[in-house]
């Protein structure tokens, strides 16, 4: 299993499909890559050689940020929404949904589990 920046990719799959298992990197991004340095796409990823590993490896680092770089990246920003206060800091805080979709219904991935309330329902009075 080659390794490229602290990740095994896999082997047995193209090198355009092993690469985007690194985060960050998405299919045209690793089509790009390919591209770039003349490695072949369908190739797979166990067949390279080290000189084409130690090539994309260079590449990433230097043109792209990925993987710790990157979610530490997120992660500042997310932390700087929600220290001055923006709205979308505001909803990251809240775990509500943070890119305007609707929250009366359908919003069960980022509210979590439903929590009932006990006498939501009007209870028929007794006369």
């Amino acid at each position: 299993m080659p390794r490229i920046s602290g990740v095994d990719i896999p082997g047995d799959k193209p090198t355009y499909i092993s690469l985007q298992y690194l985060y960050g990197v998405g299919q045209a991004t690793a089509i790009s890559i390919c591209r770039t340095l003349g490695v072949d796409l369908q190739r797979p990823a166990k067949e390279l050689s080290d000189d084409d590993l130690a090539r994309v490896a260079n590449l990433l680092d230097k043109e792209y940020t990925i993987e710790g770089q990157l979610r530490r990246k997120v992660q500042q920003d997310i932390a700087r929404l929600r220290d001055i206060g923006c709205y979308r800091g505001l909803r990251h805080r809240r775990g509500l949904p943070v890119r305007g979709q609707r929250t009366r219904t359908n919003a069960r991935t980022r509210k979590g589990v439903r929590k009932t309330v006990a006498g939501k329902k009007g209870v028929k009075e007794m006369r």
